[in-house]
């Protein structure tokens, strides 16, 4: 079986099979590149782990040293697992906080159109203040520092080139990660964020009987180039655009169970108020 914190650290077996394969047939990284129709540059990084190939890539390349078929698959299967990456949440407090929300900015900035689907508690661009340091409450690091991060992040909400798509449950509105009046505010934000021209919010009630069932995990899809799910223990960054598009067609699944626009504003309203003191 293979460990979590395996998965992306096949990359040197990955690059070793490649280029042992180019050399088994005699080809110059020069004569490869013609070939696949891969830069000579690329095809020299990805050899030496400096590069991590897509899925195509390899099947490019695979294609173009005339793999057999059942070397392609033990190749293609190490590309899989080197697109594949397992982030443990204990590495993560150890490098802090506010690193990870250096990436997830990274993330957010090279991409067009984002995702989320949260059937237990809001992410971080959604936050109030006052909800993200309650959220952060319990874990060691800096807070202060990640807080202030994870507010800056939220600028990009309000690009307009970029498209937002929130999908929550009516257990991620009512966690009450905060006092009372503290999430009336939390919830008059998702009113004000719904109202954006770029920002989808949709919200599937506890009552609604077409949902499907089993919303386990939070999930986030990047375009059509990763998906990240959370797990309490850490999180799965995937790559392969197979797992990608599972979780695409995943979360076009529950999207039909969701209350959308006044219906939406109406919903949000009414658990705000039953906030307020």
């Amino acid at each position: 079986m293979l460990e979590p914190e395996e998965l992306g650290k096949r990359r040197s077996d990955l690059a070793d099979a490649l280029r042992d394969l180019r050399l088994e047939k005699g080809l110059t990284g020069d004569r490869l590149a013609a070939r696949c129709g891969i830069s000579q540059s690329k095809i020299s990084k990805i050899e030496t782990g400096r590069t991590l190939p897509s899925l195509a890539d390899v099947e490019r390349i695979l294609s173009a040293l005339d793999a057999p078929d059942e070397l392609r698959q033990e190749v293609y299967s190490l590309a899989r697992l080197a697109n594949t990456e397992y982030q443990d949440l204990r590495s993560s407090l150890r490098r802090g906080l506010h690193h990870k929300q250096k990436e997830l900015a990274s993330y957010e900035a090279t991409s067009s159109h984002i995702r989320f689907f949260l059937p237990a508690m809001l992410t971080g661009l959604l936050h109030t203040p006052e909800y993200a340091r309650a959220s952060l409450a319990s874990i060691p690091g800096d807070q202060s520092k990640a807080v202030a991060r994870r507010l800056e992040r939220q600028a990009v909400l309000y690009e307009s080139g970029k498209r937002f798509s929130f999908l929550l449950t009516e257990q991620a509105i009512r966690w009450p990660m905060c006092e009372p009046a503290a999430m009336a505010v939390q919830i008059g934000r998702l009113l004000a964020l719904e109202a954006l021209p770029n920002i989808s919010l949709g919200v599937i009630p506890w009552t609604r009987q077409q949902a499907p069932d089993g919303p386990l995990n939070t999930f986030t899809v990047y375009d059509s180039r990763l998906a990240t799910v959370e797990t309490f223990t850490g999180a799965l960054l995937l790559r392969d655009p197979r797992d990608i598009d599972f979780y695409l067609d995943l979360f076009a699944t529950f999207e039909p169970a969701a209350i959308y626009g006044q219906e939406c504003q109406r919903f949000l309203t009414m658990i705000r108020d039953g906030f307020i003191p």
